[in-house]
């Protein structure tokens, strides 16, 4: 049986970035920067003001109260070039670039303005309230490097140099397959033995929640053939299935693949989610099967496909937050086998409790409680109430 860090290892080793696209920065919102962008000029360009008020020199402000000879008047974004001279100080506003001769700025609300005149009442220490050239960036620093996720943050300082366009790594485009002859989809009358076909919908919000697009099929009947013949035709970046992939009679997918010599089937040593299959299609697409049960699918998904699809879009860190907790409740794990528990906070502290008595990988209404996977290890034969244990943070 294959432990859960090897196949983690082993679906990360099937991702890679995707090829790199142009886009304009009003689309590049949750996007990978795909190269280090460098600023060819000082941030800020030039000294500015950081207040309203009025740029002097600061040894004419020494004997207080002054009235000095305002020369101009420079609100933001103005081009003049006035010179501040020996009992002159010019009228400025935030973010306008520091006069020649003037190091220091006074707050508008230290003076009292005349018609041509400033009665300045106080003032702060030499070179108070200018932004230096400079100060956030010199030339040649890299501003937003290549990996960096394209955030407000991110874009704006983007923009600060001045780029309409940015390389990054394209979306992946997932195909997500569900498979069952039990299954319809929502909303469809349901006959005895008939359920609505809800991993499907999981898989896809789970998709576009790691930053791809979803490409949702299904559900598809099991029907070996038909589905072989669609899963070699999908044109997509990645494959994702869920159900046929165990040791019952109408394994669909494992059926439909056993003949592809890059694609394995294994018995992973973790619960739920112990029957999985990956590897790549003829044309190289990875594919990941999925067990069918929704939790095994969700945990699956999380576990094996997220940190995959995170690498395919460029990013490094493709690894969800933990948080140590505490257990709130008692259960038990399985023998040998890593547990993927579905978890609740319950209270301060980072107490969390499970959302579902024992493990129950059917119990898809229980799955919307979670907020947390716990990750007990496999030489873990009992959770007790006031143990640490370890939480992935699946929702915020």
């Amino acid at each position: 049986m294959r432990s859960l860090t090897a196949h983690r290892a082993a679906a990360l080793a099937l991702a890679a970035p995707l090829a790199t696209v142009e886009v304009l920065l009003d689309d590049a919102g949750g996007l990978v920067l795909a190269e280090d962008l460098r600023t060819h000029e000082p941030l800020p360009r030039w000294d500015n003001s950081a207040m309203d008020g009025y740029a002097v020199r600061h040894a004419d402000v020494t004997a207080l109260p002054v009235t000095l000879r305002v020369v101009a008047d420079l609100p933001a974004g103005s081009a003049d070039e006035p010179v501040v001279v020996a009992g002159s100080a010019a009228r400025i506003m935030t973010g306008a670039p520091v006069p020649a001769g003037a190091d220091t700025i006074v707050p508008v609300e230290l003076t009292d303005a005349g018609t041509a005149t400033v009665l300045v009442r106080d003032a702060p220490t030499p070179g108070t309230h200018v932004r230096r050239a400079g100060e956030d960036a010199v030339p040649g620093d890299v501003v937003v490097a290549a990996g960096t996720l394209l955030g407000p943050a991110a874009i704006a300082a983007v923009a600060s140099l001045g780029h309409a366009t940015v390389r990054v790594h394209r979306r992946p485009r997932v195909a997500v397959v569900s498979t069952g002859d039990e299954l319809v989809p929502p909303g469809s009358p349901l006959r005895r033995g008939q359920i609505p076909d809800s991993n499907s919908w999981l898989l896809a919000a789970a998709v576009r929640e790691a930053g791809g697009e979803a490409v949702r099929i299904g559900p598809v009947p099991d029907d070996v053939d038909a589905l072989r013949e669609l899963l070699l035709s999908l044109d997509v970046d990645a494959i994702v299935t869920s159900g046929g992939v165990s040791v019952g009679a109408y394994d669909v997918v494992k059926a439909a693949l056993v003949d592809q010599p890059d694609v394995e089937f294994v018995a992973v040593a973790v619960q739920p989610g112990k029957p999985q299959g990956l590897g790549r299609l003829p044309d190289g697409t990875p594919i990941y099967t999925l067990p069918g049960n929704p939790v095994s699918s969700f945990a699956s998904f999380e576990m094996f496909v997220r940190p995959a699809l995170l690498r395919m879009r460029g990013l490094a860190d493709v690894e969800r937050r933990t948080v140590l907790a505490v257990a709130d409740d008692t259960w038990t794990t399985p023998p040998g086998r890593a547990q993927l528990m579905p978890v609740r906070w319950v209270g301060p502290d980072r107490v969390v409790r499970a959302t579902a008595r024992g493990s129950g990988s059917h119990l898809v209404a229980r799955l919307a409680l979670a907020e947390g996977l716990a990750v007990i290890p496999a030489e873990v034969s009992q959770v007790r109430a006031g143990d640490p244990i370890t939480v992935l943070r699946v929702s915020p």
